[in-house]
C-alpha cells in the first residue's frame, strides 16, 4: 500500500499574493485540500484566500474545528479529522490541510500534526510555512516589530492583566492576538500605562474587510472580528 503525504500549508494572512511559490505549487498538485470549519457547512477564511488560485483538480473537504476551549471535547473531534485524512492517505492520495498564517504559529494544524504522528507514525508529514498575520500587520501599519537589540513579545490578550502589564514593562514591542473578546480590558491597561497612543489595531489583515485603527479609544464599545490584533511599540522611530 502506498501512503500519500500529508501537507500542512500556511496560506498567509489574507492577500493571495503572499502565498509562497512552494505552497502554491503543492496546492495545485495535491488530490485533496482540507480546510478548518467552525461548524458543518461553514465557510473558511483559509479557503477564501486560495480558492481562485488552486483550480479544480483537488477535492475540497471541510474539517470541523469548533470555537471551543474544552480539550476533552475537542480531542475526539480532531481524531475524527485525522481519521478522515488517513482514509485518503491510505488510498494513495496526497492531502493538504490549509491554515491562515503559518502552520506552527497559533494554528489549528498543530493539533492534527501531533495526532497524526502519534496515531499514524508511518505517514510522512511535510509542513510549508506561511506569512504570519503578525508580520503582515506590522508592515501594513508601518510599525517595525524589532530593531537592533530590541525585544518583542507575542501573546494572547486573554491572559490575566498582571501578565500583560509585565510584558509591556519588559518588551519594546508587544503584539497582542486574540483581542476581540477582551479589548476593553486591554484598552484600560494601555491607558493606565500611558501607552494608548503607541498602539494600533489591525483587523482582518489582507482581506477586503481589512481595517486599521490608531485611536483605540474609539473601539471601547465595539466587538472586533476574531482575526484582529493590537501592536504596541513603546518607542517612536
Amino acid at each position: 500500500m502506498r501512503l500519500g503525504t500529508f501537507y500542512g500549508i500556511g496560506v498567509g494572512p489574507g492577500y493571495p499574493e503572499l502565498l509562497t511559490i512552494k505552497a502554491l505549487n503543492r496546492l495545485r498538485s495535491v488530490d485533496v485540500i482540507c480546510y478548518p470549519a467552525c461548524r458543518p457547512g461553514a465557510g473558511s477564511y483559509a479557503l477564501r484566500i486560495v480558492r481562485e488560485l488552486v483550480g479544480e483538480r483537488a477535492e475540497l473537504k471541510g474539517l470541523l474545528f469548533p470555537m471551543e476551549r474544552e480539550m476533552e471535547r475537542l480531542v475526539p473531534i480532531w481524531k475524527d479529522s485525522v481519521a478522515a485524512i488517513y482514509d485518503d492517505l491510505s488510498a494513495g492520495r496526497e492531502v493538504a490541510f490549509i491554515t491562515e498564517g503559518d502552520p506552527f504559529f497559533y494554528s489549528t494544524f498543530v493539533y492534527l500534526y501531533d495526532l497524526m504522528r502519534q496515531l499514524h507514525p508511518e505517514v510522512t508529514v511535510a509542513v510549508i510555512p506561511g506569512v504570519s498575520s503578525v508580520m503582515a500587520a506590522s508592515v501594513r501599519a508601518g510599525v517595525p516589530l524589532a530593531m537592533a537589540d530590541e525585544r518583542m513579545a507575542v501573546l494572547p490578550a486573554t491572559y490575566e492583566g498582571a501578565f500583560l502589564k509585565e510584558a509591556l514593562d519588559r518588551f519594546d514591542t508587544v503584539v497582542f492576538i486574540k483581542v476581540s473578546s477582551v479589548l476593553p480590558k486591554l484598552i484600560a491597561l494601555l491607558e493606565e500605562m500611558n501607552l494608548l497612543d503607541r498602539a494600533v489595531m489591525v483587523e482582518r489583515c489582507g482581506s477586503a474587510e481589512e481595517r486599521l485603527v490608531r485611536d483605540l479609544a474609539t473601539l471601547k464599545e465595539e466587538r472586533l472580528n476574531y482575526l484582529s490584533l493590537v501592536i504596541v511599540r513603546k518607542e517612536e522611530r
